[in-house]
């Protein structure tokens, strides 16, 4: 990208603000008995904005904690009758889903109607009529398609590819579950790998069943038979009690009536005009992305990363800030570097000192690395359908010699020390040098368990039991003593009240630390993220995952990992 390009890149994003100023102006004004028409799809990150190049390029990413907020005013608006909720494709876990249902659930409690518009034709929309089914009444799309055929769970293994370039890999790992290395050095699935994704599968199907009986006013035996049919059209679905009804989006709008708000414009309503006034503040502080050492909000590719420097600075600021009551730390991370973890774990220990109440918020993902930093929280709330735990290590070394001997490329190593062939990836490591590899990864584990005893308040005896690598959902790991409550960013407040010994309907006011960065900043950061994801390209192979993809480009080899089976995706 040539400086003048830049250059107008800049004037642009200039253009753009400037012209959101002057066009914002005041709030909507809404009229009693009004709609509100919230459209659900594309992204939701764990952020406070999406990366600007997602901004600029249209593409529709949003911050999570914004649609939760846009929410939790309608809850409180007395102006607003009913809330239709159209959802279309969108990128979120069964964490951020069942955190929408609950959201949805407390609207109809309010006394808001809810009525949930199905705009999808997939089979793999599951989440989305999981979430759809805490509306009152659910409308679909004549010609949709809705998602009951069950779960499924496809995981890959990427061993054969490897063998056909010529590739090995030294791993050293500790935790019967740490299916991390499979997926990558494998061909197919271990006994133990297959336990725990069954087990993680089973929690998730219980769930989804659940809330379909419970919202659908069925028995589970009758979701159960239902689901056994297999794919129907609108009509059989609606005489199975599946939607009640199937029409276009317009015509359930026309007999709502005329007075109508769109999110976009109730997204300015101002929290004080529905009586929202905080007597608290809490700094939310975002844990989300592969764990790196270093500082920075987003990886080489523009994906998030929680930098170890970065998050670790936020947390001891708001710990010293005067202002700040207690401190929600918002996890939504596969792991990453060990190294990194502690450091941000540290960051923790050190912040407890203020005797500010710290709590834990897992999303869609708090495994490995993201749950050895929530160990060291005073609690941790979790929603049912995070995957967290996988307290287990892994090192991955890869041997590349066969790949250079297939290219025709000659080599020589030349060392210095017994152990100096972890510096070379072109031969297998000598015998005393993959014993050494091993130790560093169960020191490490050992440390790992450590953690998790002294902030989990469990014996080492008890954490090794349900760790070994194994990834649980957020209901299971409460059953295992790895949380302390289910729910999400919402029962977390709640959590921050107790500490605080406020009323239980105190308002509280979430402040983002650090500070959003200038328009410079993010500009800058963007822009160096872009371009070398250009120059290094996206790996495209089945079943490798943006989370794969960032710590297998972002991490260093041959040193402790804190990652699980990124590679599953329950649709």
């Amino acid at each position: 990208m040539n400086k003048r390009r830049i250059r107008l890149v800049v004037i642009l994003i200039l253009a753009v603000v400037v012209g959101f100023l002057l066009l914002r102006g005041g709030g909507p004004e809404i009229e009693p008995g009004s709609t509100l028409v919230l459209t659900l799809e594309g992204q939701y990150v764990e952020a406070q904005r999406p990366p600007l190049f997602a901004r600029l390029l249209g593409e529709p990413s949003r911050p999570f904690v914004s649609l939760l907020s846009t929410l939790a005013v309608a809850e409180r608006d007395d102006r607003i009758d009913t809330v239709v909720l159209v959802l279309r494709p969108v990128g979120i876990g069964w964490g951020k889903a069942g955190e929408l249902h609950a959201a949805i659930r407390r609207l109809s409690e309010s006394g808001r109607r809810t009525i949930a518009f199905l705009d999808v034709s997939s089979f793999s929309a599951s989440r989305l009529y999981f979430v759809a089914t805490a509306a009152d009444e659910i409308i679909i799309v004549p010609g949709g398609t809705v998602p009951v055929v069950g779960l499924a769970a496809e995981y890959f293994f990427l061993g054969g590819l490897w063998e056909k370039l010529g590739i090995t890999f030294e791993v050293g790992k500790a935790g019967r579950y740490k299916s991390a290395v499979e997926a990558i050095s494998d061909k197919q699935m271990s006994e133990a790998s297959r336990e725990m994704a069954n087990s993680l599968l089973d929690s998730t199907h219980r769930a989804f069943i659940e809330a379909i009986a419970e919202g659908r006013d069925m028995s589970v035996d009758e979701v159960m038979a239902t689901i056994d049919k297999g794919p129907m059209q609108p009509v059989a679905l609606e005489a199975l009690g599946l939607v009640d009804g199937s029409r276009h989006l317009d015509e359930v709008l026309d007999e709502l009536g005329e007075k109508r708000v769109m999110g976009r414009e109730y997204a300015q309503v101002d929290p004080s005009d529905v009586g929202f006034d905080p007597v608290a503040e809490v700094a939310l502080i975002y844990g989300s992305g592969t764990v790196v050492p270093g500082r920075g909000t987003v990886s080489r590719s523009g994906d998030p990363v929680m930098a170890a420097e970065t998050v670790s600075k936020a947390i001891l600021d708001a710990a010293q800030s005067p202002d700040v009551d207690a401190i929600i730390l918002r996890i939504d991370s596969p792991g990453g570097s060990a190294l990194a973890a502690e450091q941000i774990h540290r960051a923790i220990v050190q912040a407890r000192s203020s005797n500010k109440p710290i709590v834990a918020s897992f999303s869609d993902l708090a495994a490995s690395g993201g749950y050895y930093v929530a160990a060291a929280a005073d609690s941790i709330v979790s929603a049912p359908g995070t995957l967290t735990g996988s307290i287990g290590v892994f090192a991955l070394r890869p041997v590349l010699g066969g790949a250079l001997d297939k290219l025709g490329v000659g080599r020589e190593t030349l060392l210095r020390g017994r152990y100096a062939d972890f510096l070379s990836v072109t031969e297998p490591l000598s015998d005393a040098t993959r014993a050494r590899l091993q130790d560093l990864v169960l020191d490490t584990y050992s440390l790992f368990l450590e953690r998790v005893a002294d902030g989990r308040d469990m014996t080492l005896e008890e954490v090794d039991a349900v760790a070994q690598g194994r990834v649980w959902t957020g209901r299971q790991a409460l059953e295992v003593g790895l949380v302390d409550e289910l729910g999400g960013l919402r029962t977390a407040v709640d959590r921050v009240r107790e500490e605080l010994d406020l009323e239980a309907d105190a308002d509280v006011v979430l402040v983002p630390f650090p500070a959003p960065r200038s328009l410079g900043e993010e500009l800058a950061e963007a822009l160096s993220g872009r371009l070398r994801a250009i120059v290094l390209g996206r790996l495209a192979l089945p079943g490798i995952t943006d989370h794969a993809l960032i710590w297998l480009t972002e991490l260093p080899p041959s040193t402790p990992l804190l990652v699980p089976p990124v590679l599953v995706d329950i649709h």
